[in-house]
C-alpha cells in the first residue's frame, strides 16, 4: 500500500521561508521521479518541481530562484525549501511519485501578513 505523508505547511508572512517534507512508504522510493504541485483554491493542480532518482531537477518558472526541492533516498523523503514567499504562493502542497495517482492529503501554506 502507497502512502505519502506531507508536511511543514503553515501560516507564513510574505518573504517568509518553508521546508515542506513529504514521506513516501510502498514503492521502490529511489527509483522515482518525484514531483511537487500545488492546488490554490478555484485553480487547477500546478506542477512546482521535479527531482529524478539521480537528482536531475527542474522547476515552473513562478518558483524559479526562490524553491529548492531535494530527496533522502534513505529517508524516503522529498523536500521543498521555499524561500522568498508571496501570497500567490499560498495553496496546498502535494508530493507525488512518478505522475501517478498516488496522492496524500496536502499541506496548507498560506502566505499572508
Amino acid at each position: 500500500q502507497v502512502q505519502l505523508v506531507e508536511s511543514g505547511g503553515e501560516l507564513v508572512q510574505p518573504g517568509g521561508s518553508l521546508r515542506l517534507s513529504c514521506t513516501v512508504s510502498g514503492i521502490i522510493f529511489s527509483i522515482y521521479v518525484m514531483d511537487w504541485y500545488r492546488q490554490a483554491p478555484g485553480k487547477q493542480r500546478e506542477l512546482v518541481a521535479s527531482i529524478t532518482g539521480r537528482g536531475k531537477i527542474t522547476y515552473a518558472d513562478s518558483v524559479k530562484g526562490r524553491f529548492t526541492v531535494s530527496r533522502d533516498n534513505a529517508k524516503n523523503t522529498v523536500y521543498l525549501q521555499m524561500n522568498s514567499l508571496k501570497p500567490e504562493d499560498t495553496a496546498v502542497y502535494y508530493c507525488n511519485p512518478g505522475r501517478s495517482s498516488y496522492w496524500g492529503q496536502g499541506t496548507q501554506v498560506t502566505v499572508s501578513s
